[in-house]
């Protein structure tokens, strides 16, 4: 691939950074992470994250897919679809028509474009794992489609550390930091990028949990993370309600700060 000078990123919570903090609250997330490493060496480097939580594929498709349209990045990535897919309904086969059509619509602007499987939720919780043949069946369909578009696929469910369950925050649905660090690896090294670290080095052994401290930790979950999306939903509201992109525009990097 050729040099990069400018990045654009669109999605949800994974991509705007969820749950990988800045000392002032902001979330990071590999694709900053991604940003500060293609441009650390180069100084007319632009980003841009159009990426908000809790939001579907299409509604990233109206809010986001027209800015990246009008600002013709060089490098796209285009990671959307598993707000769909955890609903408590889910068509799987329609859901990827119509991210077909939206990839056609982002490799349109001339970018290279990288789009994402979603992860192996094998280890997670059962009710975690009820949703893990949406997600390989939705993998599947991306594929296919990445191939008809010429766009590139970063498979994450290939990631073994993150289908660790340590790799996620205490909602479950959101990365480490250290497994968005990991992330930004895997994406660096599809772009043939060089990196000094290496995504696949295995988490430490973990210590035994007694069944109690199991059961403890699932009922806090259905407490605080569950029954409060649950309710969301059966009031109509969504996570994403209020916020806005953290980087509307290409800007140059010195405008982030790593941490």
């Amino acid at each position: 691939m050729r040099p990069i000078s400018s990045f654009l990123a669109l999605g949800d919570s994974f991509t705007e950074g969820l749950d990988d903090w800045r000392p002032d609250g902001t979330p990071r997330g590999w694709a900053d992470r991604l940003a500060e490493h293609l441009g650390a060496q180069r100084p007319d480097f632009r980003y841009a994250n159009l990426a908000v939580r809790g939001k579907l594929l299409d509604q990233v498709v109206e809010d986001q897919l027209p800015l990246a349209e009008r600002l013709r990045p060089e490098l796209i990535t285009f990671c959307a679809g598993g707000n769909d897919i955890i609903r408590f309904s889910c068509d799987t086969d329609d859901l990827a028509r119509r991210f077909d059509a939206a990839l056609a619509r982002v490799t349109a602007t001339g970018a290279e474009v990288l789009v994402f499987t979603g992860f192996d939720l094998g280890r997670m919780h059962p009710i975690l794992r009820r949703l893990r043949g949406r997600v390989a069946c939705f993998n599947e369909l991306v594929r296919a489609s990445a191939e008809r578009h010429g766009s590139t696929v970063v498979d994450l469910w290939g990631m073994a550390p993150l289908a660790d369950p340590r790799s996620w925050g205490r909602d479950r649905l959101h990365l480490t930091t250290e497994g968005h660090r990991r992330v930004a690896l895997r994406v660096l090294e599809t772009l043939g990028e060089p990196v000094t670290d290496d995504w696949r080095t295995p988490l430490p052994e973990m210590a035994p949990i007694g069944w109690q401290d199991w059961v403890r930790e699932d009922l806090r979950w259905m407490r605080d993370f569950v029954m409060p999306y649950v309710h969301k939903r059966l009031r109509g509201r969504a996570t994403g309600d209020g916020f806005v992109p953290k980087r509307p525009e290409l800007l140059p990097l010195q405008t982030l700060e790593p941490s």
